[in-house]
């Protein structure tokens, strides 16, 4: 799939081409009468990626969705500076601070938005915004006294040492969605560019922006989209965004990240914290995988919906499991998934460390290994193509935001009673380690028959789905538990897993019509490899 480019010879836009008043010292202030921020408790927004080759012709597909066939579009030239200290003290406590210019920079309108707090493992957004309209483009501290930002900086020295960090520009078009029930939601499509130094990236992403009603009213319209659109959740903001292309990580794979849970937290709320964030790994890598080969990102998509798969049986006690989702419509792009993480893990780790084995100083063996891996290169090519394409499907997008939501209204699927009757018969505590124990015990007897090809597979799947749970109950388990089982269980997964590539690099290379003798060698390899007991 090709990179999403807003321009077809996108140029960064340098901080040194920000116009003058935009790089004054922030420091002094507005002499003139501001308004009151606008206070929004709550800015609710669903956040939307669109995997597509073609950004510029989104806005015409859009256009003839159903849901927006009727309704006029607005258009507009949105160009955003971003405020931080030189310590990103802003970044680090999830604050944002910009200034945005609305219109051509001859005739601008400005405008100072101060955002806080939010989470960065759902594609629904919940932040504090206060925001304000300036006469010109200087931050300015008054605009602030109505707002939480005197708590973050009591005594304004965190002000004083604001400069511009990152931009984001970007043309949005926009429509506006009444529903029945008095909700108003704002669609809004962004196709442009973040810079941050010397470094731009592309923007192309659909909001939702809750103006009025029930957030359950955002995913309708979103459902609603996704009929005919291809979209992901996409689980950053743009600023955050830009602060990940400044740090040098913007295309850097997101690992597991389990969540601290408190031993006294409802399970149906233990439950979305894990679950939110294994789907959060895995979406978040599905997103890169249209901007990086990267095999590591590849492996963490794969590894966060096994991880988040492991946790829906690990919590099945707390879920309704009439209200899970159906995610079938995924199963094509999951396949290919693991078809090319097969054939990465073959040509990169497996197979490197047999080819000094068989060449032995031949060269028509060497280069028969060479056609070899040759050939593997071209059939993950393809692999990944066909991922891309798999990503193009409205499908896959209405299946991830059917979970998405699922996730997001899993504390309420039980009532508040529910949730103290639960709580008082079966602890947190208490739960976690009597899962992880079970958990433990099945591994053991699998074990106990590892002769078994059968149980031996069983045994690494049970070690896979203990650590996984270990890892993300960890604050809730004993020690032995983390210092013992789960080295134990990382182990016995990684030795099983060696010999299962091995036979698989095999079949592989097998199926690509390799010579015969390499073929053989690879298979003799493969079969002589002992599985540890």
């Amino acid at each position: 799939m090709q990179t999403l480019l807003p321009h077809p010879n996108p140029r960064p836009v340098r901080f040194r081409g920000i116009s003058e008043p935009c790089l004054r010292r922030t420091g002094s202030r507005n002499p003139m009468k501001l308004p009151a921020p606008v206070p929004r408790p709550e800015e609710i927004e669903l956040k939307l990626a669109l995997p597509t080759a073609d950004p510029q012709g989104l806005a015409r597909r859009l256009a003839r969705t159903p849901l927006l066939a009727r309704r006029k579009p607005t258009q507009q030239p949105l160009h955003n500076i971003y405020y931080d200290t030189p310590g990103q003290d802003l970044y680090e406590e999830r604050v944002a601070l910009r200034l945005r210019r609305v219109g051509s920079s001859t005739d601008p309108q400005w405008r100072q938005t101060l955002k806080m707090g939010g989470r960065s493992d759902s594609a629904l957004s919940h932040r504090g915004e206060w925001e304000v309209p300036l006469a010109g483009a200087e931050l300015s501290r008054e605009a602030l006294e109505a707002t939480p930002w005197p708590e973050f900086d009591p005594d304004g020295s965190r002000f004083d040492a604001l400069a511009p960090c990152l931009v984001t520009a970007f043309e949005r078009t926009s429509w506006t969605v009444r529903q029945r029930g008095s909700s108003v939601v704002e669609v809004s499509l962004d196709i442009g560019q973040v810079v941050a130094g010397d470094q731009c990236a592309p923007l192309c992403e659909l909001e939702l922006e809750l103006m009025a009603g029930d957030p359950a009213a955002l995913f309708e319209v979103a459902r609603q989209i996704a009929r005919s659109v291809a979209v992901l959740p996409l689980n950053t903001s743009k600023s955050e965004r830009g602060y990940a292309l400044l740090q040098n990580r913007l295309r850097q794979p997101l690992r597991a990240r389990p969540p601290a849970l408190a031993k006294g937290m409802a399970l149906p709320l233990a439950a979305q914290l894990v679950l939110r964030e294994m789907f959060c790994q895995f979406t978040s890598n599905l997103n890169l995988l249209s901007q990086s080969d990267d095999p590591e990102v590849l492996h963490q998509a794969r590894v966060g919906w096994r991880r988040f798969k492991s946790a829906v049986r690990l919590f099945k006690p707390a879920l309704a499991a009439g209200q899970m989702p159906d995610w079938q419509a995924l199963a094509p792009l999951l396949a290919f998934i693991g078809e090319l993480r097969d054939i990465d893990v073959a040509r990169t780790e497996t197979l490197p460390a047999l080819a000094d084995a068989y060449r032995a100083g031949s060269a028509q063996r060497a280069e028969k290994w060479r056609t070899m891996l040759q050939a593997l290169s071209d059939a993950a090519r393809l692999q990944r193509k066909s991922i891309g394409h798999a990503l193009e499907v409205p499908a896959v997008g209405a299946t991830l935001l059917a979970i998405t939501q699922w996730l997001e209204d899993l504390p309420r699927q039980a009532g508040p009673a529910d949730h103290e009757a639960h709580a008082s018969r079966h602890p947190l505590r208490r739960w976690a380690r009597q899962r992880v124990d079970r958990l433990h015990r099945n591994m053991k007897r699998a074990l106990a028959d590892s002769a078994h090809p059968d149980s031996l597979h069983r045994a690494r799947i049970l070690a896979k789905r203990l650590r996984y749970a270990i890892e993300a109950l960890q604050s809730l388990l004993p020690g032995r538990h983390v210092e013992r089982w789960l080295p134990k269980a990382t182990r016995l997964q990684a030795d099983i897993g060696a010999t299962r590539d091995l036979q698989q690099a095999g079949v592989l290379a097998a199926s690509l019509e390799i010579d015969p003798g390499l073929a053989e060698f690879l298979r003799g390899v493969g079969v002589g490899q002992q599985a540890p007991r």
